[in-house]
C-alpha cells in the first residue's frame, strides 16, 4: 500500500512538472524588462497562438489525406484467421442469401439422407487465409482523388496562412496601440507636471497680492482635470497591454516588458494597381479558393471514371477443414467491374460535380472584387492617415507657439490665468491628438498590409 501511495505522488509530481514546463515554454523568450518589438510581439503570436496552432493541425491531417489516396495504388495484403467450434448437421437443399453471420455453407451431408436426425454434438472448424490485391487501371478515379487531396491540402496551407495573415494585423493592431497608449500617458503626465508648476506659481503670485485668489482656484481645477486624464490614459494602456498579452497567447502571469519601437510614419510608396496585383498575387484566402477550383476539377473526373470499368489483380491462399491438415487453396487472376446501369446516378453526380465547380468559381470571381474594394479602401485610407497627420503637426505647431506667448503674458502679467490654461489645454489636446494620428496611420498602413497579404511575407523575414 505504501509502494502504491509512492507511485501516485510520483505520477502526480510528473504531471504538475509537465504542466510547469508547458507553461515556461509559453515564456520562452520573454524575459521581465525586455524591450519588445513588434517583430517579436508577431513571432511570439505565430508560434503561441491557439488559432494559429489550430489551423496548422488542420493544414498538417490535410496533408497526411494525400498519403491516405495515394494508398490505393498501393498492394492492399488482408489476413484472416478463425477457429469455430460448432455443430455439422446438415440442411438438406435449402437455398438463402447469407444475412453475414450464418457461418456454414448450404447443402446436404454427402453420402447421407436429406431429412437425418440433428445433433449437439460439436467439431473444429480451422480457416487461415491471406489475399493481395493491386490496382490497375480506374480511367482516372484514384488519381483524381488524389489530385483533389492534393488541392484540399494546398487549401488548408493557404487557410493557416490566412489565420496568421489575420494574427499578424491583430497584434499589430494591439502593439501599436499599447505604444499610442503609453505615448499619451507620457502626455498626460507632462500636463500633470505643468498643471502643477502653474499651481505653485500661482499660489506665490497669489500670497503675494500678485494675482486674484481665482487664479488659485483656475490652477486647482486644471490640474485635477489633468490628473483625471493621466488615470483614464494610465488605464488605457493597461488594458491595451492586456490586449497585446492575449494576442501573444502569454500567460496571465506574463513578466512587465517595455515596448521598443514609438510610432512614425512615411510616405506612400507605390500605387493601387501595383497593391492590388500584389494582393492576387499574395492573399491566402485567394490562394486557398484557387485550390478548391482545382480540387472541384478533380472531383468531375473522379465521377467521369465511373462511366469506365475498373481493372485490379488479385492472388490468394486459404486453408480450410473441419482438422489438420487443412484443404490448401489457390487463386490469382483480374478483376474488371463495370457499372452498366444505375439509374442514372453517374450522370446527375457528374452534373453536381460541374455544378459545384462552378460555385467555386464565382466565389473566386466574388473575392476578387472584394479584394479590390479592401486594397483600394486601405489605400486611401492610407493616404487619408498621412494627410492627417501633417494637418495635426501644423495644429500642434501653432497650439506650441500660442502656449509660449500666453505664458510669457502671464509671467510678465499681460495675460490672465485663463488665456494660459485654454492655451494649455489646446496644446494638450493636440499633442494627444497627434498621437491618434500617428496611431491612425500605423492601423492604415497595417490594414493595407493585410489587404495585400504584405505583412506575411515581412514577418517571414
Amino acid at each position: 500500500m505504501q509502494n502504491y501511495s509512492v507511485r501516485v505522488v510520483m505520477v502526480v509530481a510528473a504531471f504538475l512538472l509537465a504542466a510547469n514546463l508547458q507553461e515556461a515554454t509559453a515564456f520562452e523568450g520573454l524575459q521581465p524588462g525586455e524591450k519588445l518589438s513588434l517583430d517579436r510581439a508577431i513571432e511570439l503570436t505565430l508560434r503561441n497562438h491557439p488559432r494559429a496552432m489550430e489551423m496548422r493541425s488542420a493544414a498538417t491531417a490535410a496533408h497526411e489525406r494525400i498519403g491516405e489516396a495515394r494508398s490505393s495504388l498501393l498492394p492492399q495484403v488482408y489476413s484472416a484467421g478463425e477457429y469455430l467450434r460448432s455443430t455439422d448437421n446438415p440442411i438438406g437443399n435449402t437455398t438463402y442469401l447469407n444475412p453475414g453471420f450464418i457461418p456454414r455453407i448450404t447443402g446436404t451431408l454427402h453420402g447421407g439422407s436429406a431429412n437425418p436426425s440433428q445433433s449437439f454434438s460439436t467439431t473444429d472448424n480451422f480457416l487461415t487465409g491471406v489475399a493481395v490485391q493491386q490496382f490497375l487501371f480506374d480511367f482516372g478515379k484514384v488519381r483524381g482523388l488524389i489530385s483533389e487531396r492534393d488541392a484540399e491540402a494546398q487549401a488548408a496551407a493557404a487557410e493557416s496562412k490566412l489565420m496568421d495573415l489575420d494574427l499578424i494585423f491583430e497584434a499589430t493592431q494591439r502593439y501599436f496601440a499599447l505604444l499610442a497608449a503609453g505615448q499619451k500617458e507620457k502626455v498626460f503626465q507632462k500636463a500633470v507636471q505643468q498643471r502643477t508648476e502653474q499651481l505653485h506659481a500661482a499660489q506665490v503670485k497669489a500670497s503675494a497680492a500678485l494675482t486674484p485668489e481665482i487664479d488659485v482656484l483656475t490652477a486647482k481645477a486644471a490640474l485635477a482635470r489633468a490628473r483625471t486624464n493621466l488615470l483614464q490614459a494610465a488605464n488605457d494602456t493597461a488594458v491595451a497591454r492586456v490586449a497585446l498579452d492575449n494576442t501573444m497567447a502569454v500567460s496571465q502571469n506574463a513578466p512587465l516588458y517595455e515596448v521598443a519601437d514609438v510610432l512614425t510614419y512615411k510616405p506612400v510608396a507605390g500605387d493601387i494597381q501595383t497593391y492590388f496585383h500584389s494582393a492576387i498575387r499574395q492573399r491566402p484566402d485567394l490562394l486557398t479558393i484557387e485550390a478548391n477550383v482545382r480540387a472541384a476539377g478533380a472531383q468531375v473526373a473522379q465521377v467521369r471514371s465511373d462511366f469506365f470499368p475498373t481493372v485490379q489483380a488479385t492472388a490468394g491462399y486459404s486453408a480450410m477443414g473441419t482438422g489438420l491438415p487443412a484443404a490448401n487453396n489457390f487463386n490469382a487472376g483480374v478483376v474488371v467491374t463495370w457499372p452498366i446501369f444505375n439509374g442514372f446516378l453517374t450522370e446527375h453526380q457528374l452534373a453536381e460535380a460541374k455544378a459545384k465547380q462552378n460555385v467555386v468559381r464565382y466565389t473566386l470571381a466574388d473575392l476578387e472584387s472584394r479584394v479590390w474594394l479592401e486594397v483600394k479602401s486601405s489605400y486611401l485610407e492610407l493616404q487619408n492617415a498621412l494627410q492627417q497627420i501633417h494637418q495635426a503637426e501644423e495644429t500642434l505647431a501653432s497650439s506650441s507657439g500660442q502656449l509660449e506667448l500666453a505664458d510669457k503674458r502671464y509671467n510678465a502679467g499681460l495675460g490672465n490665468i485663463i488665456e494660459l490654461t485654454d492655451a494649455e489645454r489646446f496644446y494638450i489636446d493636440d499633442n494627444a491628438a497627434y498621437v491618434d494620428a500617428l496611431y491612425a496611420y500605423s492601423v492604415a498602413k497595417a490594414k493595407l498590409d493585410r489587404a495585400t497579404g504584405a505583412s506575411l511575407s515581412t514577418a517571414a523575414r
